[in-house]
């Protein structure tokens, strides 16, 4: 009974120790990408810093709030771009954004344009409104995608399809943190500098109609860099706590392993001392 229970201690043993191979692997792995994705993010920040600082230069003036993209209505028809992961195994980094998604969505009409395979998947299943679920995977979602995924959405908000836009991703923070937050896209909200609007050749309201498209996707192609060191980051933690419990489940078992073997010394030894004091 000990020898056979012995046995199942040790298949189990192997087993949990091939699972913490397959985790050390994934976590070497998430490792390497987050570098890459880290400095991807940092690297696209200035841009969207300058558009930014141009959007803040125009809306300056008040001729400005005319433009149909400063314009605040009723939010009927809100669209949520929810960028999630393509793969599991990260934790709670898809759960955690869906479950902010959700929590925004609690008035008025929602319409979602997914971005990752994890968020495509949720909204299909849950079959709700869908704006485009064309961007099924967020790792292969570039800089020009990210501007023709603008150019679609102001094109919809300029048309009063849609009444309000909202971002949602998970800000990278650190390697051990990670952020779901929100971000409101359209109408535009950011506040009004205190310096004269400069001259420009053209018209404020056809800036921002220039603009804005430019500004938009450079705003979901950044969230898109903080949301893909995110997921690594997250997958990174994930593993490497996966790491610390397949080797304390090691340990107890082969504990429990030592304790069966002694159990068996015991008993051969006493099975002789008997046998021996009988002749």
């Amino acid at each position: 009974m000990a020898g056979a229970s012995m046995n199942d201690i040790k298949a189990r043993i192997k087993s949990v120790q091939s699972t913490m191979q397959i985790t050390k692997a994934m976590e070497l792995v998430a490792t390497s990408k987050l570098r890459r994705a880290k400095e991807k993010a940092e690297g696209t920040r200035p841009f969207y810093e300058v558009l930014g600082k141009a959007i803040d230069d125009v809306l300056a003036s008040e001729i400005a709030t005319t433009s149909v993209f400063c314009e605040c209505r009723e939010a009927e028809r809100t669209l949520y771009i929810v960028i999630a992961g393509d793969r599991g195994l990260a934790g709670g980094y898809n759960a955690n954004i869906f479950r902010l998604g959700e929590s925004l969505s609690g008035t008025g009409e929602a319409v979602w344009l997914p971005i990752g395979k994890k968020a495509v998947e949720y909204y299909r299943h849950r079959e709700r409104e869908i704006f485009s679920d064309e961007y099924e995977y967020a790792s292969l979602v570039g800089v020009s995608d990210s501007q023709e995924i603008a150019r679609a959405v102001c094109r919809a908000y300029a048309d009063g399809e849609l009444d309000r836009v909202v971002l949602v991703y998970t800000r990278f923070v650190s390697m051990l943190t990670q952020l779901p937050v929100y971000e409101q896209l359209l109408p535009l909200e950011r506040e009004k500098s205190d310096k004269v609007a400069p001259e420009y050749d053209v018209e404020p309201e056809l800036m921002l109609e220039r603009i804005v498209p430019y500004y938009v996707g450079g705003i979901i192609y950044s969230a898109l860099t903080e949301a893909l060191a995110s997921e690594q980051g997250a997958r990174r933690t994930a593993m490497n706590a996966a790491n610390k419990n397949a080797s304390e489940m090691i340990d107890t078992l082969m504990l429990r392993y030592n304790r069966a073997r002694q159990a068996i010394i015991t008993q051969e030894i006493t099975e002789i001392v008997s046998g021996a004091e009988a002749l």
